[in-house]
């Protein structure tokens, strides 16, 4: 095939990424309205006119090629910059509206960013918000989500990322629990005690912290171990023992003294916590809409930053 010809086969292309995608013909037939025979001769057209098999059909499932893989690469880039294409003119529209698609981990979304969107939905009556909570890493361009939020000290090559704010885990007991048990005055005193752990992996009950140059690792046991923040917290208010809290979802147990932090003098070492970065991919046309979110976020949630006006 000439390489002046790909116009021709852009519409089997486009079905190609996205029966690679989703895994198999029929969901990506039911993607976009079409039978899965439909969507099964667009690619075979493809692989005719690329000369190459893209795809090894079995009886359960897809695998691609070799060719497929570096036909997918690149496809998924052109699908991309097409969608841009087509947006550019909604891009230059005065006024932020459409659908924003949107995904954050699950305590973040609901401690943090809920009250944020809210604001944001009322102050522009002409753009819609799809929240995706989800914990597990999101590929914006697959998923096609614009903005991503993510917990990370390593945001992703290859992504515009905006820092909102720093994601902190404290380690925090009740009162009651406090007054019953012995002082907790050093972080070696926490091997006397009942520690709530997240559990998710062995190296949870490894407790790591540090002071300047003082650095303090501990292996430490409880009774109950969870891996959601409110129930831990609430664990910690009914006094089983000391627990790791993110700081957004302890942030009013404290002011209401419920809980108390421990060794606040030391940081907590762990792998739950760092930047909330807001994450959009680098080659997406910023639309008003999305631009309007991004500035939005930005000024309620970093330090100094100051919040973008409300339209009139």
């Amino acid at each position: 095939m000439r390489t002046d010809d790909f116009l021709e086969v852009m519409h089997e292309l486009v079905a190609f990424v996205r029966v690679a995608e989703a895994g198999s013909f029929s969901a990506a037939a039911r993607r976009h309205g079409l039978t899965p025979s439909a969507v099964s001769r667009q690619v075979a057209r493809l692989e005719s006119a690329m000369g190459v098999s893209l795809l090894q059909r079995t009886t359960r499932q897809l695998r691609l090629t070799e060719a497929g893989m570096a036909v997918l690469e690149r496809g998924r880039v052109m699908v991309a910059a097409a969608q841009s294409t087509m947006r550019v003119a909604e891009g230059h529209v005065g006024s932020p509206k459409g659908l924003i698609r949107v995904s954050a981990p699950k305590a973040f979304a609901r401690h943090v960013l809920q009250r944020h969107l809210l604001t944001f939905l009322q102050h522009y009556p002409d753009v819609d918000v799809h929240l995706l909570v989800v914990d597990r890493p999101v590929d914006p361009l697959r998923e096609g989500v614009d903005l991503v939020i993510r917990l990370t000290d390593d945001p992703p090559q290859g992504m515009v990322a905006r820092a909102l704010m720093p994601v902190r885990q404290l380690v925090l007991a009740s009162p009651a629990y406090l007054a019953s048990h012995e002082a907790i005055l050093a972080p070696e005193d926490l091997m006397a005690h009942s520690c709530l752990s997240i559990g998710e992996q062995e190296r949870d009950s490894r407790w790591r912290f540090v002071r300047g140059d003082d650095e303090v690792e501990l292996t430490v046991a409880g009774r109950y171990t969870l891996n959601h923040s409110e129930m831990r917290l609430a664990a910690v208010e009914a006094g089983l023992g000391v627990g790791c809290v993110q700081d957004f979802v302890a942030r009013d147990a404290l002011a209401a003294g419920r809980v108390v932090r421990l060794l606040p003098e030391w940081a907590f070492d762990t792998n739950y916590q760092g930047m909330a970065y807001l994450l959009f991919s680098a080659s997406r046309y910023t639309t008003p809409k999305v631009r309007a979110l991004i500035d939005h976020l930005v000024g309620a949630l970093t330090p100094g930053a100051s919040a973008a006006p409300a339209p009139e």
